[in-house]
This record gives structure tokens, sequence and C-alpha cells, in this order.
């Protein structure tokens, strides 16, 4: 892969074959992390796909638990100051 300037920006092409192995799309956000350096070894990034506002919204739905049972929701109460 070959660093390029885009803008002020610079920029890295990805190839199809790592764009499939990792499952990225147009648009979606990527966290670069530096992974720590061996000695004689050259600096190495890995790379990890955020998950979309979508798969976040089912993450946080899966954490949801039923009302209790005696629940019920009473709005003057609610808004009684």
């Amino acid at each position: 892969m070959q660093v390029a300037k885009w803008g002020n920006s610079l920029a890295v092409r990805l190839p199809v074959a790592l764009v499939k192995e990792l499952g990225i799309s147009e648009g979606d956000e990527l966290m670069l992390q530096p992974v720590p350096q061996q000695a004689g070894l050259p600096a190495c990034v890995s790379v990890a796909r955020q998950p979309g506002k979508l798969e976040q919204l089912q993450a946080m739905r899966g954490l949801r638990a039923p009302w209790p049972a005696d629940f019920s929701f009473d709005r003057e109460e609610a808004n009684a100051r």
C-alpha cells in the first residue's frame, strides 16, 4: 500500500482482498492502533472496523431487561413535583 496526499491529509488506498477480509465498505469507520514495537522489527498498526450506529443500537437493545411483573407507570406520579 502506498500513502498519498489527499488535501491536507494523508490517505491509504486499500486493496480489494484486504477490504473483503476486513468486511469493510465505503463510509465505515476504522480504528488504527499502534502495535507495541519489537526490537529489530518495523512499526506496525492494527486495524479494526468500528461498529456502525445500527450495530451499536442493536447491541444496546440486547442489554435491555424486562420490566418487573408488578410495574405500572403512573404519569401523574412521574410528573409530580
